[in-house]
């Protein structure tokens, strides 16, 4: 999932759930749990009691020294590290810089943006209308979309699985020039659409595993044809309120509250390396718009892997939850990608990317443990995006039994 990601041109996808936007990357990809995967309340089994080791000054060191060797390969200026357990001991520390030009470091309650973890908030938006028998999932998105190529077949369960057989907006090459040329002119939900349907299909609904932002967008609709509310508000309502994620949001336009790091992409019309802080993000919307901090996605974390919320309601009932959870496997091996959610060796959650950030946010249910990085950089290195990077270095220390071992996917011919 290109991360689950919202990369502007770079077909990549990296698999599953953790974020990221393959176009400007927006984005983030959740993943749909291969047969060993989780269904809710049923952990994968681990071959060595929980998966998870303990939080050690030992291991802390060793972790340090990941962080810091990924930093200097791929040129990270600054990232924000979190892990925390029940009975392990938890580990939160920055490194590196938020600003470039003065120095300022990195610090977790510095906000960023997240890219494709927004698909995790607009798929839970999706499904508690399902839940309160608004839509099914079942539905195609023809009954509330018009215009939508094979939307008499499509259904909101294929958008949301990454199985629609859409183009992707956010590759085509008449976006691309428009967002570079001026990163902070607004885009509507129907122009992005428009990008994606002048290409013909990719291939017939439900056929095949191919991440895609267009479905998010056309999801972010339904949501907000059926709440009556705009998009933003109706996951600030049900989503964020009921969470207490108050340092989390979707922005209006370009909006970024402070504190904030600034963030470094090189997809930028001259190729140079530019700061995005300024750039507008709502030609990534309901797949990749919106703001958090640290914190708050260690919470998140765990709502959305289990549905449940941490005062111990239900954010989304038992069983639609299974159904976020089970999906048939993608071609990535040891991932799977369910709706708008991802499972990566026994981890759940997503990761995000858009220009100048990315960030993984993921969940192991074996071990009730909670890894959340953010990063000011989405400049891929080797073809890897630095969050995932991030995570196979830090997961191979704490869990080596669940490695976040997410490649990069080419994008579907």
């Amino acid at each position: 999932m290109t991360h689950l990601c919202t990369r502007l041109r770079r077909g990549v996808v990296v698999a599953a759930a953790v974020g990221a936007l393959v176009v400007p990357a927006a984005g983030g990809a959740a993943v749909a749990l291969p047969s060993s995967a989780v269904t809710a309340g049923q952990p994968s089994p681990s071959p060595s009691g929980d998966g998870v080791r303990a939080l050690t000054p030992d291991v802390r060191r060793q972790v340090d020294d990941a962080v810091r060797r990924v930093m200097d390969q791929a040129n990270v200026p600054g990232v924000n590290v979190g892990i925390w357990t029940p009975d392990k001991g938890e580990y939160v520390k920055s490194f590196g810089v938020a600003d470039k030009a003065t120095g300022q470091p990195m610090s977790s309650d510095l906000y960023l943006r997240i890219g494709s973890e927004t698909k995790t908030f607009t798929v839970t938006a999706l499904l508690e209308l399902v839940d309160q028998g608004k839509i099914g999932l079942d539905d195609t998105i023809g009954k509330y979309v018009d215009g939508v190529p094979n939307g008499d077949r499509i259904t909101l369960r294929q958008l949301a699985g990454m199985r629609s057989g859409l183009f992707n907006y956010s590759q085509d090459e008449g976006f691309f020039k428009a967002l570079t040329s001026d990163p902070q002119r607004p885009f509507t939900p129907q122009e992005l659409l428009d990008y994606s349907f002048k290409h013909p299909v990719l291939f017939p609904p439900g056929k095949k595993f191919f991440y895609c932002n267009t479905n998010l967008i056309l999801l972010g609709l339904v949501v907000e044809k059926m709440s009556g509310q705009p998009l933003a508000d109706y996951i600030h309502d049900t989503i964020l309120q009921p969470a207490g994620l108050d340092h989390t949001l979707f922005p209006h336009g370009a909006f970024f509250p402070d504190p904030h790091a600034q963030g470094y992409t090189d997809q930028t019309a001259s190729g140079k390396v530019e700061n995005t802080a300024s750039w507008n993000p709502s030609w990534a919307w309901a797949a990749g718009a919106m703001i958090s901090q640290l914190q708050d996605l260690r919470v998140w974390a765990r709502t959305v892997a289990t549905g449940q919320l941490p005062d111990g309601d239900r954010l989304i009932s038992a069983p639609t939850q299974k159904q976020r959870l089970t999906t048939p496997p993608t071609p990535i091996p040891g991932t799977g990608y369910g709706l708008g959610i991802f499972d990566v060796q026994g981890w759940i959650g997503h990761n995000g990317s858009l220009p100048g950030y990315e960030s993984l946010t993921i969940y192991l249910p074996s071990a009730q443990a909670t890894l959340v990085v953010m990063l000011n950089t989405d400049i891929n290195y080797k073809n890897s995006e630095p969050s995932t990077l991030f995570g196979d270095a830090i997961t191979k220390i704490i869990s080596p039994d669940h490695v976040f071992n997410l490649p990069a996917q080419p994008a579907a011919k």
